[in-house]
């Protein structure tokens, strides 16, 4: 207790700078006329070096005795309220949970887009009632609308909802808005959020948005990858979601067509499921064409079956393939050899320019076989190029070619493309997957869940199976347990399979698993003392749970001038 007419004792703040390459925390006192505006979470500015930097506030308590006051420097500026401290505390435990060693980076996510020097009033309609939500896995059909799922949740109080595409979010927010809500829509309304509305909505981010009082977090299409940040640390919003509704005792609900294993396995028996025929409803027809009785050496991409939907100049088509260029595998047609680097013996692609390339060391040479010299060659495995070309000619109409690096899109009744093709493309009739053996088959252990999101993506495209859209898949294992799933609209028995697999396999969710890239990933691996396999790329290292492959990796100092990238639960492993 401070007697009136003493000065108080000292307050220091401990102070994250947001500087890039800068992972350490300082001390400053708190200026006594800034003690009402400083909190943890606070946006300040302090001196650093003989400059002055923008930084956050992730601690308050009395000075150090071991510390003279008069060697701390004090705040030079409140700037804006930032993070609320839960989020604070949400971000030291993710920088374990992936690997960061530094919180900066989830405490950028967490900001305010611009300086907020008060909270805007309460704006809130609802008043909590009824049973509270309940926390677990909600499965949907593809083509089911989540904004009535969304209200029912949003009616027990304030609510945080995800979605992974930043255009849908902004949807939700104008139909709740609409609907009676009062809403925030993340990054732009970050101070309403903060100030308290019904719901906050907004895309991967919005995660880590405030929204005090939060009673429920609703993740839709818990199944996209793009919950899952690209950058490291590779965090993702579902487990942030699940970590963060537990620390506010909140409900955590996350809803999908197709979830995940992790969903999966974290929600144990708390999965509801609709009746089974409006999930059959929901889903789009489903037209698979068996290849298994195709000579290997005549196969073409272009089936019979896409080539009747092709030539039907009524539908619009679009055909995906993940493969860019011209051909990714070829093989000589006189002797049946397939075609090998000469510097690696690695598999030699063909770009546009019309030269075999390594794609391991980039040695290119002319199309010439180096068993026999003939010219003549096998797309055993077309890419987009090529198929334009083929898809033309078979379709009598123009063909549009589209990857990831395609800026604007012409207008077509015909596109061809990776799966990006999937995101830019609108009014849709067929959609041909041309090899999506590659993708049920592909080396990665999320192939089978990947495989079911595109189909999934497919289906929103050409509608509910009355309106006569068609998603048509080229297999030559038409059983596979993908394409049972998607055909029955049931997914629990690919599931299932799914779980018992990994557990068998100690793949996530039953272990964590993390890959190293760059120089000094093998030094980096072997001092964690963790279970580690070489890649072709780096290393991969495995421990039984996550904050233990965190911890291992932020222990272990990082050799000098390396840039080593680390991801946490990869994608594409």
């Amino acid at each position: 207790m401070t007697v009136a007419g003493e000065t108080p004792p000292a307050l220091v703040a401990r102070v994250v700078p947001n500087v890039t390459g800068l992972d350490k925390q300082f001390d400053y006192l708190v200026p006594t006329e800034m003690r009402q505006r400083i909190s943890v979470g606070s946006l300040v500015r302090v001196p650093l070096h003989g400059r002055k930097v923008g930084g956050w506030v992730v601690g308050l308590g009395p000075v150090d005795p071991l510390v003279p006051v008069e060697k701390l420097l004090p705040i030079a500026k409140w700037s804006s309220v930032g993070p609320s401290a839960e989020v604070i505390e949400l971000a030291v435990w993710a920088e374990v949970r992936w690997a960061a060693a530094r919180l900066r980076p989830f405490l950028v996510t967490a900001d305010p887009p611009t300086m907020v020097a008060a909270l805007p009033r309460l704006r809130r309609t609802v008043t909590p009632a009824g049973t509270p939500v309940s926390s677990g896995v909600r499965v949907t059909a593809p083509l089911t609308d989540p904004l009535p799922l969304v209200i029912d949740i949003a009616r027990h109080g304030p609510a945080l909802v995800v979605h992974p595409t930043p255009a849908a979010a902004r949807a939700i927010s104008n139909r709740l808005r609409k609907a009676g809500f009062t809403t925030a829509l993340m990054p732009d309304e970050w101070a309403a959020a903060a100030g308290g509305v019904d719901v906050v909505v907004g895309s991967r981010a919005a995660v880590w948005a405030p929204c005090p009082g939060l009673r429920s977090i609703v993740v839709l299409d818990e199944h996209d990858e793009s919950l899952q940040e690209e950058r490291t640390p590779t965090w993702h919003a579902r487990d942030v979601a699940i970590e963060r509704a537990e620390r506010a005792d909140a409900a955590c609900v996350l809803v999908s067509p197709c979830p995940t294993v992790a969903a999966l396995r974290w929600a144990g028996d708390r999965v509801a499921r609709p009746a089974q025929p409006e999930l059959v409803n929901g889903w789009p027809s489903l037209e698979i064409v068996d290849r298994t009785e195709e000579e290997p050496w005549k196969r073409s991409l272009l089936t019979s079956e896409l080539i009747t939907h092709l030539r039907d100049r009524s539908k619009k088509v679009v055909c995906v393939i993940n493969t860019t260029g011209r051909a990714r595998l070829l093989a000589c047609r006189a002797c049946r050899t397939l075609q090998r680097c000469v510097q690696c013996e690695a598999a030699v692609a063909q770009g546009d320019d019309g030269l075999l390339t390594c794609r391991r060391c980039g040695t290119a040479r002319p199309v010439v076989c180096q068993q026999c010299g003939s010219s003549a060659m096998a797309l055993m495995k077309p890419g987009v190029s090529r198929l334009q070309e083929e898809l033309a000619a078979a379709a009598n109409r123009p063909v549009v070619a589209v990857t990831g690096a395609t800026e604007e899109l012409p207008p077509a009744d015909v596109y061809v493309g990776t799966e990006a093709v999937l995101h830019r493309v609108r009014g849709v009739d067929v959609v041909a997957f041309l090899d999506f053996d590659a993708e049920m088959l592909a080396p990665r252990y999320r192939a089978a869940e990947q495989a079911l999101a595109l189909l999934v993506r497919a289906g929103r495209l050409v509608g509910a199976r009355e309106g006569g859209g068609r998603v048509l898949v080229q297999t030559f294992v038409p059983q596979h347990e993908v394409l049972r799933a998607a055909q029955s609209a049931d997914v629990g028995g690919l599931a299932d399979s799914e779980l018992a697999r990994r557990r068998l396999l100690g793949l996530p969710p039953f272990r964590a698993l993390a890959s190293l890239e760059g120089a000094g990933a093998q030094e980096v691996a072997a001092a964690t003392g963790l279970e580690s396999a070489a890649t072709t790329t780096g290393v991969l290292l495995r421990a039984d749970t996550w904050l233990q492959l965190g911890a291992a990796l932020i222990a272990v100092p990082r050799p000098k001038g390396s840039r080593l990238r680390v991801e946490v639960d990869p994608r594409r492993a």
